[in-house]
C-alpha cells in the first residue's frame, strides 16, 4: 500500500501561506488525478487544489479556516482502494519529500486547541497563524495590547511580544479597560512600520441597531480590504494632488484605430492600456515614485521593475488589483492583451495568487463609475496610486496664430495620492504633471 502526501503548493514568490476555505473531498472518498480536493484562499484570490495522485483520501490534516504554510502536508492519499482511514498516518506514510506527517499532526493538535471564535476580538489570519505556531493560548493572545485600529493586535504587536514572553507573568484572562468612545492617547510600543510611541488611537463609537435595520456580515474579502485600508491610512500620511488634462488627441486617436486594432489583434483597446503606458513612461522619468519604505520606516527600497496594478471591481462589489508585470518593457499591444486577460479572469475569479502580487504602482479608474475624480488610498507597501476620472467634453480657449478661439475639447482629471513620508509635493506634482503631458501630447498619427 503506497501512500502520498498532498502539500500546500507554492502559489507565487511572495505568497507564504493560504487559508483552507472548503474541502471538496471527505476522508474515504476516491480521488482521480487532477480532481479538486480542496479550495484555498490567499489574500484576495480563491484557488482550487487538484490531486497529483489517484487513490483514496485517508486523512485530512487541517480543518476549514485553518491557515497553512506553503509546503506543509495537508492530506494523505492512498492508492490502495481497500485502505482504511488511518488514525496515525505518521507511522505508515511513505513520503516523497523530507517532511513527515508526525510534526504536521502535532500542528493540527495545536490548531484545534485554540478556538478563536471564543474571543470577542478580531484577529487576522496571519496573527492567528503566528499564535498557533508559537503555542499562544487565546487568553494570552487577548492579553496582548494592540496598536492597530480599535486596539487590534497586528503582526508587529505579536512579533514584538514574543521575545519578552517569558520575562513577565502573563495574565490568563484578557484585560478589559473602560474605554470611552473618544480619541485617547494610548502608549504604544514603536511598531515595525515606524509608528511612534503614544500613537493616538481612535475608538469607534457604539452603533445602535434600529427596527428594520439589516445586519450584513462582511465576507472574507471585504474584511481583508477593510483591514488593508485602515492599515494604509495608519502607516502612510496621505497627500493628494490633482491636474486636469486635455486628452482630445488621445480620444480621437483611439476612436480612429479601435476597429482596425480589434480586427488585427483580436482585442478591444480601452483607455486603460493607454493610461498604463503613460504611467510607465512617467515612472522612468521619476523613478523615486516607484519605491517602498521598509518596515523600520527608515529605509527606502527603490524598485527595479515597474509593475503596475489596475484596480478592478468584482461582481460582488469587492475590489481586486491584478498586476501588469514589467509594464515599461511592453508595447501597447502587449499591455492591451495583458489588461484584457487579467480583467476578464478577475471577473470570473480565475486569477492566480501571483497575478495580484508584486505591484509597485497602482491605477484606479474611478471614471468607469462616472466619477470626475477621486482620492484613492495607497496600496501598501507602494507609495503612490493614481486615480483617473471620466472623460468629458468641455469648451476651452485655444490659442492660435490668428488669436484665441473657443473649441470643444475632451478633458479629464487625474489625482495622485502619495506617501508624504518619502514623496514630497515637488516629486508628486511633477510626476502627475508628466503623466498628463504624455496623455495630452499623444501622437494623433501614431501607428497602433
Amino acid at each position: 500500500m503506497a501512500q502520498f502526501e498532498l502539500t500546500m503548493p507554492k502559489m507565487g514568490e511572495s505568497v507564504a501561506e493560504a487559508t483552507i476555505i472548503k474541502w471538496t473531498k471527505n476522508e474515504g472518498d476516491s480521488i482521480k488525478i487532477d480532481e479538486t480536493v480542496l479550495e484555498i484562499a490567499t489574500d484576495k484570490v480563491d484557488s482550487e487544489i487538484p490531486s497529483p495522485f489517484e487513490g483514496k483520501l485517508i486523512k485530512k490534516l487541517f480543518n476549514e479556516n485553518d491557515v497553512v504554510q506553503v509546503g506543509a502536508v495537508i492530506a494523505i492519499i492512498s492508492n490502495d482502494a481497500g485502505a482504511a482511514v488511518t488514525e496515525t498516518p505518521a507511522a505508515v506514510v511513505t513520503s516523497a519529500s523530507a517532511q513527515t506527517v508526525a510534526p504536521v499532526a502535532e500542528a493540527v493538535k495545536t490548531t484545534e486547541a485554540v478556538n478563536f471564535s471564543d474571543s470577542d476580538k478580531f484577529y487576522s489570519p496571519l496573527v492567528k497563524s503566528i499564535a498557533k505556531e508559537e503555542g499562544i493560548s487565546l487568553a494570552e493572545l487577548d492579553s496582548i495590547k494592540g496598536t492597530g485600529q480599535d486596539g487590534r493586535v497586528t503582526k508587529s504587536d505579536i512579533l514584538a511580544y514574543l521575545p519578552n514572553r517569558n520575562k513577565a507573568a502573563v495574565s490568563t484572562a484578557p484585560v478589559k479597560e473602560d474605554v470611552k468612545p473618544a480619541v485617547q492617547n494610548t502608549p504604544a510600543a514603536k511598531s515595525s512600520m515606524g509608528v511612534p510611541d503614544n500613537t493616538v488611537l481612535v475608538q469607534r463609537p457604539a452603533v445602535s441597531v434600529g427596527a428594520g435595520d439589516e445586519i450584513i456580515e462582511m465576507d472574507r474579502m471585504r474584511k481583508i480590504i477593510a483591514d488593508n485600508m485602515v492599515m494604509s491610512k495608519h502607516v502612510s500620511p496621505h497627500v493628494t494632488s490633482f491636474v486636469e488634462a486635455d486628452v482630445t488627441n488621445l480620444v480621437q486617436w483611439r476612436e480612429k484605430i479601435k476597429k482596425d486594432f480589434e480586427k488585427r489583434e483580436g482585442e478591444k483597446i480601452t483607455f486603460t492600456p493607454l493610461f498604463i503606458e503613460a504611467v510607465a513612461k512617467a515612472i522612468k522619468d521619476y523613478p523615486m515614485i516607484n519605491v517602498s519604505v521598509d518596515q523600520t520606516g527608515s529605509k527606502i527600497i527603490k524598485r527595479k521593475n515597474i509593475n503596475i496594478g489596475m484596480a478592478a471591481a468584482l461582481p460582488t462589489g469587492n475590489l481586486i488589483v491584478p498586476v501588469i508585470k514589467n509594464a515599461d518593457t511592453k508595447n501597447l499591444v502587449g499591455i492591451t492583451k495583458d489588461v484584457n486577460d487579467l480583467a476578464n479572469r478577475a471577473r470570473t475569479n480565475k486569477l492566480s495568487p501571483d497575478e495580484i502580487q508584486g505591484g509597485t504602482f497602482t491605477i484606479s479608474n474611478v471614471g468607469s463609475f462616472g466619477n470626475v475624480m477621486g482620492t484613492p488610498i495607497i496600496l501598501q507597501p507602494q507609495v503612490a496610486i493614481l486615480a483617473v476620472g471620466t472623460i468629458k467634453k468641455k469648451p476651452a480657449v485655444i490659442e492660435t496664430p490668428q488669436g484665441d478661439v473657443i473649441a470643444i475639447r475632451h478633458f479629464m482629471f487625474l489625482s495622485l495620492s502619495y506617501d508624504h513620508r518619502v514623496v514630497d509635493g515637488s516629486l508628486g506634482g511633477s510626476f502627475l504633471r508628466k503623466v498628463a503631458d504624455y496623455l495630452e501630447n499623444w501622437d494623433i498619427n501614431r501607428v497602433s
